[in-house]
């Protein structure tokens, strides 16, 4: 059977822990910062865990990972 792909897509955006849990950056940060709060920039700057059910569709982008 031949090698599965993975999504380059998926591969930019979304890493897994050592758990098996998928990490993602959050949105929105990119531009236009001016018009945003502060509060929101702030909470924006790291990563968080998805939600089961939005992980299992991500890991099938992910087959090596």
């Amino acid at each position: 059977m031949p090698k599965m792909k993975t999504k380059s897509a998926a591969k930019k955006r979304f890493s897994l822990t050592g758990t098996g849990k998928v990490k993602v950056k959050v949105g929105y940060k990119s531009h236009l910062l001016s018009n945003k709060g502060t509060k929101m920039k702030r909470q924006a700057r790291g990563t968080f865990i998805l939600k089961d059910c939005d992980a299992r569709i991500v890991k099938k982008y992910l087959p090596y990972a």
